[in-house]
């Protein structure tokens, strides 16, 4: 898409469908106890897995299935000179939520929110957050900046988590085990404000927590009242891992990426879980 307006608009109206999803309770989507979940991991602007994605799902044929993507931009280019092309996934990804929106369904990213507080990062030699409104401007020229609005708007109208009745929690990760005993579980019942999504808030801490130890994920499933946890953030070369019996962590983002396929309607373990893990590379 090259039009800056029809983007900026499927992005702003994709915004006001995140707010408005019938499953959303204050920043937590609540999934019932029937239909198919579709979980993926972090996507990164991988076109051809987010192209699979859409079919497997085929979601025009299958109303009672859900699908979940979480931190869709920042591709990782092959060189410093090369253009990051997320934004075009993300401007489907939009599209696809304004096509059913009580299908699809995304999450805060560490990345997506470090793209709406202008928060370096920095990958291969590049500021990726940067590097992306570069690409922007450069697609849409002169209108660039109105895609960059809806941009930000899209991101800041991100839920932080969902759960299932079968007592999964999905999200892009989890706090990191020192930031958990102050961890403010509430910001899941409000929609974040500034301090909640700026350093140290309770929402950053929830995106970008990492090597998350066994006593930490115990205390999670207390305070969280679920059993399983289902999260990207952390790099799986091999598509995924599972931590602690507790802990499913998936990646979507490369050749040997994954998504997991599971049933809203019967309890589910690590290991029940882990089973239903499909490849993208086994889709046609």
């Amino acid at each position: 898409m090259n039009d800056p307006f029809k983007a900026a608009d499927i992005l702003h109206e994709a915004a006001e469908l995140n707010l408005s999803d019938p499953l959303r309770d204050g920043s937590l989507l609540v999934f019932p106890n029937y239909g198919q979940l579709v979980m993926t991991g972090d996507l990164h602007g991988h076109a051809r897995n987010f192209e699979k994605l859409q079919r497997y799902c085929d979601l025009e044929r299958f109303s009672p299935r859900h699908v979940v993507l979480h931190e869709i931009i920042h591709q990782e280019v092959a060189g410093l000179d090369d253009s990051d092309q997320s934004f075009r996934i993300l401007i489907q990804a939009a599209a696809w939520k304004c096509a059913f929106p009580d299908q699809v369904h995304f999450l805060q990213s560490n990345h997506e929110l470090a793209q709406l507080t202008r928060h370096e990062i920095t990958k291969a030699g590049r500021v990726v957050t940067v590097a992306f409104e570069q690409a922007v401007c450069e697609a849409f020229g002169s209108g660039g900046q109105d895609v960059l609005i809806g941009v930000n708007a899209y991101i800041k109208s991100l839920p932080l988590a969902a759960r299932t009745a079968n007592r999964v929690f999905l999200s892009h990760s989890l706090p990191a085990p020192r930031e958990v005993p102050a961890f403010d579980a509430s910001v899941l019942s409000r929609i974040p404000t500034e301090a909640d999504l700026g350093d140290r808030g309770a929402a950053h801490t929830l995106v970008w927590g990492r090597y998350h130890t066994e006593p930490a994920l115990a205390a999670l499933a207390d305070m969280l009242d679920v059993d399983v946890f289902i999260c990207g953030h952390q790099p799986q070369e091999m598509g995924y891992d599972i931590w602690h019996d507790r802990l499913i962590i998936l990646a979507s983002d490369h050749n040997h990426g994954v998504f997991l396929p599971f049933d809203l309607a019967k309890p589910q373990t690590t290991d029940s879980l882990s089973k239903h893990i499909r490849p993208f590379a086994g889709i046609e």
